[in-house]
């Protein structure tokens, strides 16, 4: 049944596009992939399962739940499916896939095909504070492979669900939000879609959302990009999630991995603590692979402190060059002060000036310059090659007594005091030793599996305590040398005292 419903998908994708498509947002899952995720239900012992298939496609989800139940809980008389699609161009599709599906399935199928927005057609309905509304229908099981794209802020879809929204989002946590609250209590659902909700501030809404309503049982991580979507062109960081409507944590979540989706062959799976996994008020969501991954996290989660609750915050560099072309200089002069690009990081130094271009800028603008004292600067981004994240490197004032004060790129981040006092050389040396570490790379890149370095990711991360930071500083300060060989040793002695 699978294997026809995708055949003919491969038709139809052959026929069609990929431009054409992309202006859906629509890729089309694997058979594998499909029965992977069909296979992650916990099927409730009822005799009628309701099934909703949201931005359905060609129905290559929905033919992989049906027939999966089929072959396995013979206790499952019917399946009331429902799928909404807009599509035009795939709907003709569709409708026969279903026929083809309500012909030939083992169990009783009654299915209705909603060609109206899924999102909007609900949304009069949907409410944080609805989780059990009867308005809308409840479901026992969703599965969804959700379009892709970016909506305005003001997008129509976004102002309707302003409990998960901040800024503009994509519409595929939209989706996963409706269904959740489409779901029954006890209800589960299982999407694949980008990791990007995992973490960062701009996702806080969504995860509240889906995390405070809902609870991971869950999670698949690709470690390749490729093979995730057959026939499809896609790099993206793709996971397929697990979530059950619940209130009640689970010990454990299961986190499965695998490098190639083409059968799933190569999959390893962990049981990992709940609260190890999703952590924090800001409910990050930490994509761990291996018990080595499990180990890093228990270690930096043991510290207590984070940068705000010493007073200290990371935040991102002042200058936007390209949008000030007119206030940038190549050499020093009266009112102008040295502008810090990520270029300046040099093994764990800021090295300046390096005979770059446009290493000065005028001071004329207050909100660009800042007062020339005691920094980490860690670089804001990096390339998908490089074996390391986190780069950064000490910036002490007294390497630069002429300047009052300095500017720096909006590509490199710094760390602060909030209180406008000037940092001491050891707890500069010290931040240095923690960020320049292999644990807190190691960790970051489980957080965050983008190239970029977030400071409102980084300033939730926790660290040791003041004190424990200034003894590192001082180890640093006395050793000489800025290696992560160093200040992986130094702080190896901080967490085992």
């Amino acid at each position: 049944m699978l294997e026809y419903v995708v055949s003919r998908t491969d038709a139809f994708i052959s026929s069609k596009p990929k431009a054409h498509r992309k202006s859906f947002g629509q890729f089309f899952t694997s058979a594998a992939t499909a029965r992977f995720m069909a296979g992650l239900f916990t099927i409730p012992a009822k005799n009628t399962l309701k099934l909703l298939d949201p931005g359905a496609g060609s129905g290559i989800l929905s033919a992989a739940v049906i027939e999966m139940v089929g072959q396995q809980y013979p206790h499952v008389e019917k399946i009331e499916l429902t799928c909404y699609e807009t599509n035009p161009d795939v709907l003709p599709l569709l409708e026969a896939n279903i026929e083809y599906i309500n012909d030939r399935s083992k169990i009783k199928i009654a299915a209705t095909i909603v060609k109206d927005d899924y999102l909007l057609s609900q949304s009069n309905d949907f409410s944080g504070t609805l989780m059990a509304s009867p308005i809308s229908a409840k479901y026992d099981l969703i599965i969804g492979n959700p379009p892709y794209f970016k909506l305005a802020k003001g997008a129509p879809e976004a102002v309707s669900m302003p409990e998960v929204c901040h800024g503009a989002p994509n519409i595929y946590f939209l989706f996963a939000a409706m269904s959740l609250f489409n779901l029954r209590d006890g209800g589960e659902m299982v999407y694949i879609i980008p990791r990007s909700w995992t973490s960062g501030a701009y996702f806080s809404h969504f995860r509240n959302y889906l995390l405070g309503n809902g609870r991971l049982a869950g999670l698949h991580i690709f470690t390749s990009r490729k093979k995730v979507f057959d026939k499809e062109d896609v790099l993206q960081e793709t996971i397929i999630m697990n979530i059950r409507k619940t209130k009640v944590t689970p010990p454990a979540v299961r986190i499965t991995s695998s490098a190639d989706s083409g059968n799933f062959a190569d999959i390893t799976e962990l049981l990992v603590p709940y609260d190890t996994v999703v952590s924090g008020t800001e409910r990050y969501v930490h994509l761990v692979t291996s018990l080595d991954d499990v180990n890093v996290l228990n270690k930096v989660n043991g510290f207590e402190k984070s940068l705000p609750s010493m007073g200290m915050k990371m935040k991102t560099g002042l200058t936007v060059d390209f949008r000030n072309r007119g206030l940038l200089r190549n050499t020093s002069g009266d009112h102008t002060v040295p502008l810090f690009y990520s270029q300046h990081i040099r093994d764990g130094r800021v090295v300046f000036p390096i005979g770059k271009e446009n290493e000065y800028i005028s001071d004329e603008l207050s909100s660009m310059v800042q007062l020339n004292r005691n920094y980490l600067f860690v670089k804001r981004f990096t390339a998908k090659e490089e074996r390391r994240r986190l780069q950064c490197a000490i910036y002490l004032a007294d390497r630069y007594p002429n300047y009052k004060k300095i500017s720096t790129q909006n590509k490199i981040n710094f760390v602060d005091t909030t209180d406008g006092s000037c940092m001491s050389e050891k707890l500069v040396y010290g931040l240095y030793v923690v960020f320049n570490s292999t644990l807190y790379d190691m960790y970051y890149r489980i957080l965050n599996g983008s190239t970029q370095v977030n400071a409102t990711e980084m300033n939730s991360i926790p660290v040791p305590d003041r004190t424990t930071l200034e003894n590192l500083g001082v180890k640093l300060m006395k050793c000489g040398r800025y290696t992560t060989a160093d200040c992986d040793d130094f702080l190896k002695e901080a967490i085992y005292v």
